[in-house]
């Protein structure tokens, strides 16, 4: 049986990806310098919020995922990031390759909402590696990657920052109903309003009782708030 070790090494924002994708670099490396044909990876990703410190306009922006911070000694759980798979190529005693790992920014997904609160630092996050080795110097042996193996890293809130920009910039998104988009809809005509960012701060001023902000020149004829009726989850 082939011995196997997982190092993260590093993590960056796919500029080139079509569409929002973090980058996990990995140093898998085989004891005694053995062959791998080729490896089946799987690898489940996880965020461990507990292993940081939180400002405390972070704290209030996570108090909807972890309660009041009195509470988080019981509450601050990790958080399901996302679950992928790569093939390696083979290689012999030590290889680097980078893990891809497709991303949302949808604000209704909890890790949606924890990288939305967080304005600096890094994030902890856990990845857990399974799957199937194929290896052998003088013939070809099978055999499972053993759930034990694991590796960490601390990913730069600035790196998700980055990414989402890039894909998304200034922007974010906001799931609604149907019924609540065609009433948003039926507002925006009412009182002529040029953009759905407009409707929702006209909204927004008549629940506080103030008056609605001046139009804003925009960059790109996008809008803040944007109708999703499907999301592929990570």
């Amino acid at each position: 049986m082939t011995e196997l070790s997982f190092v993260c090494t590093g993590v960056r924002a796919d500029r080139y990806a079509a569409a929002p994708t973090l980058l996990f670099r990995l140093r898998i490396t085989a004891a005694e310098a053995a062959r791998v044909h080729a490896l089946a990876l799987r690898c489940q990703l996880r965020i461990e919020p507990a292993r940081r410190g939180y400002r405390s306009d972070e704290a209030e922006a996570l108090s909807d995922l972890f309660g009041e911070r009195s509470r988080w000694g019981t509450t601050l759980h990790p958080l399901q990031f996302a679950q992928v798979s790569l093939v390696v190529p083979g290689f012999t005693g030590e290889t680097e390759v980078d893990l891809p790992v497709p991303c949302t920014y949808d604000l209704d997904v909890a890790v949606g909402r924890y990288f939305h609160a967080l304005r600096e630092g890094e994030v902890p996050l856990l990845l857990l590696f399974s799957g199937t080795v194929f290896a052998g110097a003088g013939g070809f042996q099978v055999h499972p990657v053993p759930w034990n193996k694991e590796a960490s890293v601390r990913m730069p809130v600035a790196v998700w920052q980055e990414m989402t920009e890039a894909h998304f910039p200034g922007c974010g998104w906001l799931r609604l109903p149907r019924e609540t988009l065609d009433a948003l809809l039926a507002y925006r005509s009412r009182h002529a309003l040029p953009s759905w960012q407009a409707t929702v701060e006209s909204l927004l001023a008549a629940a506080d009782g103030t008056p609605p902000p001046a139009p804003r020149a925009r960059l790109f004829p996008g809008a803040a708030v944007r109708p999703v009726t499907e999301r592929t989850a990570p």
